[in-house]
């Protein structure tokens, strides 16, 4: 069956995942096997798929209502009273209404919340700027001791749950609306290292999220014009794999960023940031420039933007192309 990927607008014949779906069945089963375990959201059962949690363990969900920062100030309780809190909201509003409380409450005072930023990125399409978590990474890497991830897709959402869930410190954790592919084969997840899913030597693809499988994709236009793509999945954003960026800009001195968030403070930054010290080499980031977002579904905003996986080729290729003409 041939499916079309929200996050590339491109057909493919694959089965296509909800990483939600792989957040609800984990937690439960996190739950099941630790009473601690607790979810607290902000009238979001339905949206941050709570229901089977709710009629599994009804006195393990808290709602507060639409209150994000007192959502968060709970979560912070109920860590200090020895339970595991999933804080779980919209990310566009865990992160843009309870900044404050997650950085005095949950990172400052390092408690064991785990901040669960529900359909990021470009997921409620049509609903504009208001409703698109674009901002979330700039905000939270700022932060001192807040580990911030973004799986790529359910795989990996289960795997990174079940690590914060071990985890004793707050986490910020993406969980994607968008659906994705299955990523093949698949690495396991492993907090802090970037997991390389293609070998190549002309130029690196750093991807992190739903823009993995598009980088993927790109890699496989890259290979038909000659050109070989490294392709690293950075499920980790937060503390960043310095030794994987490092390697990729000595191996093969060309870099391209990939994510579903604002240039502007996120994963390119942060490569950017680190290599302008170390190893400078020619980069471009893709992601949200300087604007708003339009409204329009995450397709059309992917390509809007240039993380779909033809614009992602486009800009690598051109990357690859002046590596050839420094050598020549």
């Amino acid at each position: 069956m041939t499916a079309v990927t929200e996050a590339t607008g491109a057909a493919e014949a694959v089965e296509m995942h909800d990483c939600r779906k792989a957040f609800a069945e984990t937690l439960i089963e996190l739950a099941e096997a630790d009473e601690r375990t607790v979810a607290v959201c902000n009238d979001s059962v339905g949206s941050s798929n709570l229901k089977g949690f709710q009629e599994r363990f009804p006195d393990r969900l808290i709602n507060v209502g639409i209150a994000e920062q007192l959502m968060v100030g709970a979560g912070a309780g109920l860590a200090n009273g020895g339970r595991i809190p999933f804080v779980c909201a919209a990310a566009p509003f865990l992160t843009g209404r309870a900044t404050e409380q997650i950085k005095a409450d949950v990172a400052y005072s390092r408690t064991n919340v785990k901040l669960c930023a529900m359909s990021p990125g470009f997921a409620y399409g049509q609903l504009g700027p208001t409703h698109h978590g674009v901002e979330d990474f700039a905000w939270m890497r700022t932060l001192p001791d807040l580990v911030v991830l973004n799986p790529a897709d359910p795989a990996e959402t289960r795997e990174a749950l079940r690590w914060a869930h071990r985890y004793d410190g707050p986490v910020y954790l993406r969980i994607g609306r968008t659906k994705v592919p299955a990523l093949a084969p698949h690495v396991p997840f492993d907090m802090g290292r970037a997991a390389r899913l293609r070998d190549g030597d002309d130029v690196t693809l750093i991807a992190t999220g739903t823009t993995v499988s598009a980088a993927l994709e790109a890699a496989d236009k890259l290979a038909a014009d000659g050109i070989a793509a490294r392709v690293l999945n950075f499920s980790t954003v937060k503390p960043l794999d310095e030794e994987a960026v490092l390697d990729a800009a000595a191996t093969t001195g060309r870099i391209v960023t990939v994510e579903e968030a604002n240039i502007a403070g996120g994963l390119g930054s942060a490569v950017a940031e680190f290599l302008v010290a170390r190893r400078p080499v020619p980069m471009r980031l893709l992601g949200v420039r300087d604007e708003f977002t339009p409204t329009g579904s995450a397709g059309y905003l992917a390509r809007y933007f240039g993380i779909d996986a033809e614009s992602i080729a486009r800009a690598a290729g051109e990357l690859a192309a002046t590596r050839q003409e420094d050598a020549a």
